[in-house]
């Protein structure tokens, strides 16, 4: 019998109950999961995202809500302050980014480059920049890169690129602001979420035939399926808990076995 990822009990590898975390991008498909397991954990929980991308996937009652948009500082500071009247934050998970139509260098627009860029690294930066100062001791920031910012595919480059620049960023963090704050990443391979018709709130269509189009993809990677949003919570909650205490400046791959940098 397969195992079934929706199944697991993430338990206490996570932050521990009443820990206050922020997902930015917690409306999307693994910003979802991850809210879930969150709220499932007794962990006080504010998700951060798009206004229309929680018209489409509210949170739980149980988690609070902050419209951002990513691109725009003055709206993630607005964001902070409200959060901050709360308290510190104990753990900071970012799982902003998006791609946008698969063109290649030779043929890509500079407009659309600064887009993918701006949306992925930029907001990485900004998310980031502006929760340090309210991070508390012993705290924890989780940004989520990709598989592709080490095996880039064609028409990919901007989005890898930004999301290789997340790594350095996170690595950046970490140096930086050791031992108060660890910032690790985790980098996951193709995920069954709207991501791969373009992004939540980007796109209509969030569904697809996945497993049909990814097929030879699937083929490649040694577990031989798909991951699912549940597959990359574990290892988020993991790094943004005390039970990665030591460790700071690393990056988590989660793809099946498919890619091992």
């Amino acid at each position: 019998m397969s195992f079934d990822p929706t199944t697991i009990d993430f338990g206490r590898l996570g932050p521990a109950p009443q820990a206050r975390v922020v997902v930015v991008g917690g409306c999307g498909g693994i910003g979802r999961s991850v809210v879930k397991a969150c709220v499932k954990t007794g962990l006080r929980t504010t998700v951060m995202d798009l206004a229309a991308s929680y018209e489409r996937h509210p949170s739980p009652n149980e988690a609070d809500f902050v419209a951002i948009d990513a691109h725009d500082e003055p709206s993630i500071i607005a964001g902070y302050e409200k959060i901050g009247e709360q308290g510190e934050i104990d753990a900071l998970i970012n799982l902003v980014g998006y791609r946008d139509d698969l063109i290649n260098v030779a043929d890509r627009d500079s407009t659309s480059w600064d887009d993918v860029i701006s949306g992925n690294l930029r907001s990485a930066f900004l998310i980031c920049r502006h929760a340090l100062p309210r991070m508390a001791q012993a705290s924890a920031i989780v940004n989520v890169s990709s598989g592709l910012a080490v095996r880039v595919l064609p028409g990919y480059a901007p989005y890898s690129a930004a999301k290789a620049g997340v790594i350095a960023l996170t690595k950046g963090i970490a140096t930086e602001n050791a031992p108060r704050v660890r910032a690790n990443a985790v980098a996951p391979a193709a995920v069954k979420t709207a991501f791969l018709a373009g992004g939540t709130g980007r796109v209509d269509d969030e569904e697809g035939d996945w497993d049909a189009q990814f097929s030879g993809y699937i083929k490649m990677t040694p577990m031989n399926r798909l991951a699912v949003a549940e597959d990359i919570v574990g290892p988020i909650l993991f790094l943004a808990g005390p039970a990665s205490c030591f460790m700071t400046g690393q990056v988590l791959y989660v793809n099946g076995g498919g890619l091992t940098p």
